[in-house]
């Protein structure tokens, strides 16, 4: 949970970044993507395909975790000003209502960490977002799957790149495996709705159906 949460919040940092509105009292916390962020998020996330596997894969191999630290680090520098929006906005919810699921290795009785939260959306978010800005969700996808991405296929290809990662780090298989379903939606969604903070730099609309349909397409990923 620690690793996905230092690694999932790059792509937004690093893609996102929309019009400014023409009063600054009306302007989000976070500016969206820019040139600093977008050196520090792109080295990240070269860092995390090379390393991320490695560290979780063998506890022992301390040239990867230690690699996977400058990799967060780097990583909040990088959406430290650009900021996340819409794997964290849905993330609130799914952890707050959670009913029964229990992470290992917490001592809680009830429990879906932070990075869980986030990273279990990802395929369906980036989906999602793709048509917004194909060049660079087809190079992250290029970088974290190691082989070349069309530009019209940005979308879908990233979905599996993130999926492929999701799987082989034994992250539970979407919301269903963490006891949500499709009734539990119009509540995650009136959860979400109030996430202004983040959803403000969203390249998509964050009205209930969009975020509804997020959701839906993130109750099983594999």
């Amino acid at each position: 949970s620690s690793g996905i949460n230092a690694e999932w919040p790059l792509r937004p940092g690093y893609k996102e970044r929309g019009p400014a509105p023409s009063n600054p009292s009306m302007r989000p916390a976070y500016q969206g993507s820019n040139p600093l962020s977008d050196i520090w998020s792109r080295h990240a996330c070269h860092i995390t395909a090379k390393y991320f596997r490695r560290a979780v894969k063998d506890p022992e191999d301390y040239e990867a975790r230690e690699q996977m630290h400058l990799a967060s680090s780097m990583a909040g520098v990088g959406f430290g000003n650009a900021g996340v929006h819409l794997c964290h906005g849905l993330s609130y919810s799914i952890s707050g209502l959670n009913r029964s699921y229990k992470s290992t290795d917490y001592p809680e009785d009830k429990l879906i960490p932070h990075g869980l939260s986030v990273c279990i959306t990802a395929p369906s978010v980036f989906a999602a977002t793709a048509d917004s800005d194909l060049d660079r969700h087809a190079e992250i996808a290029e970088i974290l799957g190691g082989k070349p991405c069309r530009k019209e296929d940005a979308g879908a290809v990233l979905a599996d790149v993130l999926r492929d990662y999701l799987h082989d780090l034994g992250v539970p298989d979407g919301l269903n495996a963490l006891g949500y379903t499709d009734e539990d939606i119009p509540a995650l969604v009136q959860g979400a709705l109030p996430q202004k903070r983040v959803l403000a730099i969203s390249p998509i609309s964050t009205e209930a159906e969009p975020l509804a349909e997020i959701y839906a397409n993130s109750m099983k990923n594999y």
